[in-house]
């Protein structure tokens, strides 16, 4: 009996096989979930903002890319994931307002986005399949069993990545 467990805005879990992590509603936020298939563990989280050292209150790991992703390492490797395994998937970063695309502040998805790739790259962790961009929000699962990412999307066909 498999448990679904949820991942909430700037939060992270972890979970082995038939377990599932799921997060709801990616619109400008990321979900980043690293893997090792061998282990059949998973962790996934779902940042907020692509930088901690930008802002003062940043005590919350999980809410940035920076940091969430050094944290959910942390987690995997606890649970037996083999960090030079672990493989990246990753959804969201949409540009959800149609206002003037040049500020930073509203260019949060796209932001979020090119962070978690930069720190990923950095780790030398390997991203096998994206779904980010454009201007729609996204609920995730991630099955560790199976290596596969559904996402959902209101008025779009069911993905699997």
């Amino acid at each position: 009996m498999s448990v679904m467990i949820k991942v909430g805005m700037a939060d992270l879990n972890v979970c082995t096989a038939p377990d599932v992590l799921t997060t709801l509603g990616l619109g400008s936020c990321v979900g980043i979930v690293l893997y090792d298939s061998r282990s059949k563990t998973a962790g996934l989280v779902h940042i907020m903002l692509p930088d901690s050292t930008k802002i003062r209150n940043n005590e919350n790991t999980a809410k940035f890319a920076d940091t969430g992703i050094d944290a959910l390492i942390l987690r995997l490797t606890a649970i037996g994931a083999n960090r030079n395994r672990l493989l990246a998937k990753i959804a969201g970063g949409a540009q959800m307002f149609a206002f003037n695309a040049n500020s930073d502040m509203l260019r949060i998805g796209e932001r979020n986005t090119q962070a978690s790739k930069l720190k990923l790259q950095s780790l030398g962790i390997r991203i096998v399949a994206e779904d980010t961009g454009l201007d729609y929000g996204r609920t995730i699962e991630f099955y560790p069993g199976t290596g596969q990412l559904y996402i959902k999307s209101v008025g779009r066909p069911l993905k699997i990545l």
